[in-house]
């Protein structure tokens, strides 16, 4: 395994960086893509939020790997290397799996404990499934993610650290009330049909908005998410209106939440002074790059909260106890995910070392065939079967436990030793690790028996009672 991973994020980089380097949906395809072309990498994905790019690849080089994908970082962000360098952080192997466990479980998010990332690392392993850039390690590696993120938020309070942005944005605009309190009756905007959009909408609508105006690029998208706030039961009356009528709708707005992936502003400071008039109206700004001019803030009766206001909030916010908690979960995860790498890095050697050792009882039996002509097919049977189990036997403890061995930090030698004991062609090898090896049994306990093994191509079969496959 040699994942790597560069990226910027709210932590390492200011909010007006960020914003320029943020990367549309045909931007990040374009990445993946010209990163599974460059020399070091033989896997990519990627994830993008309002406030973190980064870049995940399985690479073989580490110096080179580090040049290429901060190169084409810079590219496809449209922001100049030399002035992106001072913003990026490296993790390699571990450390990058350490961190992005740590981004599932809300450890490492603006707000701590939000747990909309874990939608939006679902998004970034679809991403590069959907354009075959995730191979093996990257597709394991979002997984187990994935499931190491629930599993912090099932077993400790880390919901408690904190909410989602549009919790915490809507708890800033209330000044201290309780935002069901605040947002009762109010007449909204919502700019966007996107998943921020449409988490915000179904926010508002459960707080107790009176009425919800959905605006999106697309109008389908809009009366969709329209239809699904009007048909939740909460008794808001939502509708869709084009993007054209948003100066418009602006003038009736009490509150007004925009998540675009516009690259330009969608609301300036003089619509919005013009909207307002002598009303006073909130705005929530969830975009990256922002979709709301931010001389808003000098406006009188106008509150503007965008996510670098968000970013300031969050830093006075308190830790909770349980985030320690979710640290060991992260640290015994990573653990866990690391041996798995190591013990699957064996298990090719160790399929062909059962080849080669079922090829040698198929010739050793044709010679006994050729010397003992007369044998009929029942006597042909047993004789088969009882030096294969002689073979299997002598061969499975040695096998389980290198596999064991391998597992450990420092293991992945014992991979060479059995092809430099066994003299293994390593072109076998090589075939049987290009091979979707996903119908094997646990690649910690388990043990591949002859009878598992079609001589010449290696195909795998008969493992269901042999553990979890």
């Amino acid at each position: 395994m040699s994942l790597l991973v560069v990226g910027l994020s709210h932590r390492s980089a200011p909010v007006s960086v960020l914003e320029r380097a943020s990367l549309s949906a045909d931007a990040q395809a374009k990445l993946l893509q010209d990163t599974l072309a460059s020399e070091p990498a033989v896997e990519a994905a990627v994830l993008a939020t309002c406030n973190r790019i980064e870049l995940y690849a399985d690479v073989d080089k580490f110096h080179a790997g580090v040049a290429e994908l901060s190169t084409l970082l810079a590219q496809h962000c449209g922001v100049g290397l030399d002035e992106l360098t001072p913003y990026l952080y490296v993790h390699y192997e571990d450390r990058a799996v350490h961190h992005l466990f740590s981004v599932a479980c809300g450890l490492d998010s603006m707000v701590v404990g939000e747990g909309q990332i874990l939608g939006q690392i679902k998004d970034g392993l679809a991403r590069g499934q959907e354009l075959h850039t995730a191979g093996r390690l990257l597709n394991d590696l979002f997984q187990q993610a994935l499931r190491v993120g629930k599993r912090a938020h099932s077993e400790t309070g880390i919901d408690r650290a904190g909410q989602s942005l549009v919790t915490f944005g809507l708890q800033q605009l209330s000044d201290g009330a309780e935002v069901a309190d605040w947002a009762k009756g109010k007449r909204v905007l919502v700019i966007g049909a996107g998943s921020m959009s449409s988490l915000a909408a179904a926010t508002v609508a459960r707080a107790g908005a009176a009425e919800i105006a959905v605006a999106n690029r697309t109008l389908t998208r809009a009366e969709r998410l329209a239809e699904i706030l009007g048909s939740g039961g909460t008794g808001v009356v939502a509708r869709a209106v084009a993007m054209e009528e948003v100066r418009g709708e602006l003038s009736y707005a009490d509150l007004v939440i925009s998540c675009t992936g516009a690259t330009g502003l969608v609301l300036t400071a003089e619509a919005v002074e013009e909207a307002a008039g002598e009303r006073r109206i909130a705005l929530l700004d969830l975009a990256m790059p922002r979709d709301i001019d931010a001389a808003v803030h000098r406006l009188a009766g106008v509150r503007l909260v965008d996510i670098e206001s968000l970013a300031e909030a969050a830093a006075d916010a308190p830790m909770a106890a349980d985030v320690e908690a979710v640290r060991a979960i992260v640290s015994d995860e990573v653990a866990a995910f690391g041996a798995a790498q190591r013990a699957a890095h064996i298990t090719p050697t160790v399929v062909a070392l059962r080849t080669m050792a079922a090829g040698v009882v198929a010739g050793e039996i044709a010679r006994l065939d050729g010397r003992l002509p007369d044998l009929d097919d029942k006597q042909r049977a047993e004789i088969t079967q009882t030096v294969r189990r002689v073979v299997d036997k002598l061969l499975h403890a040695p096998t389980v436990r290198v596999k064991q061995l391998a597992s450990e930090p420092g293991g992945a030698g014992y991979a060479d030793a059995l092809r430099e004991l066994f003299d293994l062609d390593p072109q076998t090898v090589a075939a049987v690790s290009r091979a979707d090896l996903t119908e094997l049994t646990d690649l910690k306990t388990a043990d591949v028996k002859f009878a598992d093994l079609k001589i010449g191509d290696l195909q795998i079969t008969d493992v269901k009672n042999r553990g979890q496959a």
